[in-house]
């Protein structure tokens, strides 16, 4: 699990969700930019392996949505965080890198810090959100904080921690290749179409709940509307016979699109978005959405009582307000998400506000260059040269 070589420097990194494998792997790229001479390994996904960093375990294996979801991995869960505690004592690595993944990471913060472990967190916990007190245990725990949301650093105005706003990653890697003509081509898409974007989330719970909602409302839509075409990036947390599997249930036509996520974005009219980071990387292009969110009735409940928000979207809850309508648990049903899609594409007016809207939230993002920004932070940790 680690190098013989005693002259690389040694960094666990955790990233156990889909965002944080990419957000991950730029920073990673990012460390080695000012110090080659180092060895990553821990949790993550392709991209994270594609960087070099030896896998402990997958991070496709242990996402989960929602607070009862996680006993159907709670087995593999635990045993990946006993092998990383024995790791922590016994390889001592130089430093922990822990990005968001809150329930699974503070543990293993604890352990270092009584390891004599530098722990740099980058993608702070939702602390703004639910369970502020954690506030004081991330203080007492970790070393260094990058957020990337421009209300979070006064969240930990109360503690001794270090912690810098460095901007949303997103602002790097949100990107397109293809002209919107490009685009049409290349998807086999029509231009004289309304083109409908579904975004069901990057994992199998999340999508197994919301997708069937949203293919519904799709068959709807090209009711309401014949001359409608659906596109559906494939995340690459999932195999595409899993989708498919769900798709050939409803009569729409569905194209699925791979490795081209943000163009797919781009070209659509408006899109039907998964809540979490993608209704912020739609932001970015400028797609109008709506907004689903949909877990079992026990975890919603539960985030009744303890969370304390208004909204569950990220791109509302930077707005301030709703700009993406949100349909949420008994309201993401497949008829009332059709309505919602209808209402928009009918108002030019309102589509126009929206798009305005969706602008502002970008601007609030701060500048790109958050890896880089967050990886001299954790090379300062590192008592390295850079």
């Amino acid at each position: 699990m680690c190098p013989d070589n005693p002259r690389k420097m040694k960094i666990m990194i955790i990233a156990g969700e889909a965002s944080g494998d990419l957000h991950g792997s730029n920073l990673v790229r990012e460390m080695l930019s000012l110090n080659p001479d180092l060895y990553f390994y821990g949790i993550g996904g392709k991209r994270l392996k594609r960087t070099g960093v030896e896998l402990v375990a997958n991070s496709a294996d242990m996402a989960v949505v929602g607070l009862t979801e996680v006993f159907s991995k709670l087995g593999t869960i635990l045993k990946v965080r006993r092998q990383l505690k024995e790791s922590l004592r016994k390889s001592r690595p130089d430093l922990l890198i822990l990005i968001d993944y809150p329930d699974f990471n503070m543990p293993l913060a604890k352990w270092a810090k009584k390891n004599g472990i530098k722990v740099f967190y980058y993608i702070s916990p939702q602390v703004w959100a639910w369970r502020k007190g954690r506030i004081h245990s991330i203080g007492r725990t970790v070393d260094k904080m990058a957020v990337i949301l421009p209300f979070e650093r006064e969240a930990y105005d109360d503690v001794e921690l270090d912690v810098r706003f460095v901007g949303h990653p997103l602002l790097d890697v949100v990107k397109t290749n293809y002209t919107r003509e490009e685009a049409l081509k290349e998807f086999g898409l029509k231009a004289d179409f309304t083109t409908v974007g579904i975004l069901p989330g990057s994992r199998e719970n999340e999508v197994a709940k919301l997708l069937p909602e949203m293919l519904g409302a799709a068959v709807i839509l090209q009711k309401k509307i014949p001359k409608t075409q659906f596109i559906l990036p494939l995340a690459d947390t999932l195999e595409s016979n899993f989708l498919t599997n769900i798709i050939r249930h409803y009569p729409a036509e569905i194209t699925i699109t791979k490795n081209a996520v943000y163009d797919t974005i781009a070209l659509a009219d408006i899109a039907m978005v998964a809540s979490g980071t993608a209704t912020l990387e739609t932001a970015l292009l400028g797609t109008p959405m709506i907004v689903a969110y949909k877990v079992s009735p026990i975890s919603y409940l539960m985030g009744r009582i303890f969370i304390d928000i208004d909204h569950i979207g990220l791109v509302n809850i930077i707005a301030g307000k709703t700009v993406a309508p949100e349909f949420i648990q008994g309201n993401a049903k497949s008829e009332k998400m059709a309505e919602g899609v209808l209402d928009i594409l009918a108002d030019k007016k309102k589509m126009s506000e929206i798009k305005a809207e969706l602008k502002k939230v970008s601007e609030k993002l701060g500048n790109p260059g958050a890896a880089k920004r967050a990886a001299a932070m954790a090379c300062e940790l590192l008592k390295t040269e850079i």
